[in-house]
């Protein structure tokens, strides 16, 4: 009796069973968890004189926009506020990551919206984004043929959020404490 009371219970608890989240899934609803958050980061990895400017600047990234398919994180070198990263669920368990790029006044830039999509599941903690057809096209278009094998990673644990540029000849990472939260710029 006690082996078929368990079968029965197995049976009717599969369908009722939730679903594991994806790695993508995991992701996204980590960044989510920061939402109106603020922190503060440092380049970890860059070129010494490309990136001098940044490595010297307040860098910031507040998780500002949160809904259930896309987050916007404005990220702030010293007082420019001009570049947000746009990170979107797609079907199939993909994610997207834009770079909207926008003047004082608020018009677009010229080189803004390139990114790319996840080609596979990623983690839970780590999620790469090479370069798609239009931001291939855009830099082309705009003598920035060099960007065309740009691979943007974002990372997330519970301590640290990265945000990772790579391609042959070039690394740049800024790592932010997520520990420790700061004011809103």
């Amino acid at each position: 009796m006690r082996l078929l009371l368990a079968l029965i219970l197995a049976l009717c608890a599969g369908p009722l069973a939730v679903q594991a989240q994806t790695p993508a899934d995991a992701f996204f609803a980590g960044l989510t968890r920061l939402c109106g958050q603020t922190f503060t980061g440092t380049v970890v990895e860059g070129d010494p004189v490309a990136d001098a400017a940044m490595r010297q600047a307040r860098l910031t990234m507040t998780v500002a926009a949160c809904s259930a398919d896309e987050i916007r994180i404005p990220f702030r070198v010293g007082a420019d506020p001009s570049r947000t990263w746009v990170i979107t669920r797609l079907p199939g368990d993909r994610l997207r990551l834009k770079h909207d790029h926008r003047h004082p006044d608020g018009a677009e830039d010229e080189v803004s919206q390139y990114g790319g999509d996840t080609t596979g599941p990623g983690a839970p903690d780590l999620q790469s984004f090479p370069a798609d057809a239009y931001s291939i096209a855009l830099f082309n278009r705009t003598g920035r043929a060099a960007s065309n094998t740009n691979v943007w990673s974002l990372g997330l644990t519970p301590k640290v959020f990265t945000y990772e540029l790579a391609r042959p000849g070039r690394l740049f990472r800024v790592a932010f404490d997520l520990t420790a939260p700061a004011p809103a710029p």
